[in-house]
């Protein structure tokens, strides 16, 4: 038994695909294909179901891979504990971030993480929280920046910031006036939302559920529309197709001064409009394996995070 042979059933667990494994592995297929074959005759186990079209795992085949992984993991730490004895931040870090926070947040966070630890590269890979966490479990990253709540996985978990949503109208829209606004006031509109699997969709469903009922059937198009981003949302918006819920971080710098000096054409098409009294909101953390070695990465990270500018969110420790 090797650590190549442990590497090959892992991913092949995790893309259930031969092919598409040894592509992940920088293997040919016969080479991935022989050395599991090779592990299943020495332990005298099946580990995978193979058919034509897909590649299952076998129950005592799980068991197998997540031990597996548990050993990459810790062989993994050894050379993490030698770089740790030269440099604790040298080497890259690889951070998981959710698509509705990536695009806002990230800019100013490589900044600031080349200004603190330019020994420290952030190797960065945007999806939905449930891959981000697979792939937290599996070692594919190393920490991820996600919002609450996701299921408990036995993560260490920071919070960073709790940050309000605001409402986003065309800018002719008969709201569009309003210093405030209410979920009530938002029940009677046509809301957009982003796809399934977006976690903010389901924020802004809290808000509004009524909505639900809309963006589950075909009929209920009439009342919910769907995008693939929170940008394609706005551009649905500033096109009076409806009005949308959207994170503080993503609302342009001075989209909410009262007489803006200069304001970019797309802007002022939509109107951000805060909530009345208590806003809703989603309270943003990072979250990592508590097996992983790097506390120093981890700190200089939400060091960095906190450097950053994040107008209108409060601030965790």
């Amino acid at each position: 038994m090797t650590l190549t042979e442990l590497k090959y059933i892992v991913a092949v667990a995790r893309e259930k695909h031969f092919g598409k494994a040894a592509e992940a592995c920088f293997v040919s297929q016969p080479t991935l294909s022989v050395a599991i074959k090779k592990l299943e005759d020495e332990l005298e186990v099946k580990l995978f179901e193979r058919s034509a079209n897909e590649v299952t795992i076998t129950p005592l085949g799980e068991d197998i891979v997540r031990q597996a992984q548990s050993v990459l993991e810790q062989a993994a730490n050894i050379k993490e504990i030698a770089k740790r004895g030269k440099d604790p931040l040298a080497g890259p870090l690889k951070l998981g971030v959710i698509y509705t926070i990536g695009p806002y947040l990230l800019p100013d966070l490589v900044r600031q993480a080349i200004a603190r630890t330019p020994q420290m590269p952030l190797m960065l890979q945007e999806n939905f929280t449930v891959k981000l966490l697979e792939m937290l479990r599996t070692g594919e990253i190393d920490c991820a920046i996600m919002a609450e709540p996701f299921p408990d996985t036995g993560l260490a978990i920071a919070p960073l910031y709790d940050e309000p949503f605001l409402a986003a109208v065309p800018s002719n829209h008969p709201l569009a006036g309003r210093r405030t606004i209410t979920a009530q006031e938002l029940k009677s509109e046509t809301m957009l939302l982003l796809g399934t699997g977006h976690c903010f969709r389901d924020h802004v469903l809290e808000v509004c559920p009524e909505f639900a009922r809309f963006s589950s059937d075909a009929e209920g198009i009439r009342r919910s529309f769907e995008g693939s981003s929170l940008e394609t949302i706005k551009h649905m918006v500033a096109a009076g197709m409806g009005v949308t819920l959207v994170p503080r971080l993503s609302v342009p710098k001075d989209a909410l001064e009262p007489r803006p000096k200069r304001r970019r054409e797309d802007q002022a098409f939509v109107k951000y409009i805060p909530f009345d009294g208590d806003p809703p909101m989603r309270r943003v953390v990072l979250a990592w394996r508590r097996s992983f070695t790097r506390y120093e990465a981890i700190a200089a990270l939400r060091n960095a995070i906190y450097a950053c500018e994040l107008p209108g969110v409060k601030r965790l420790s």
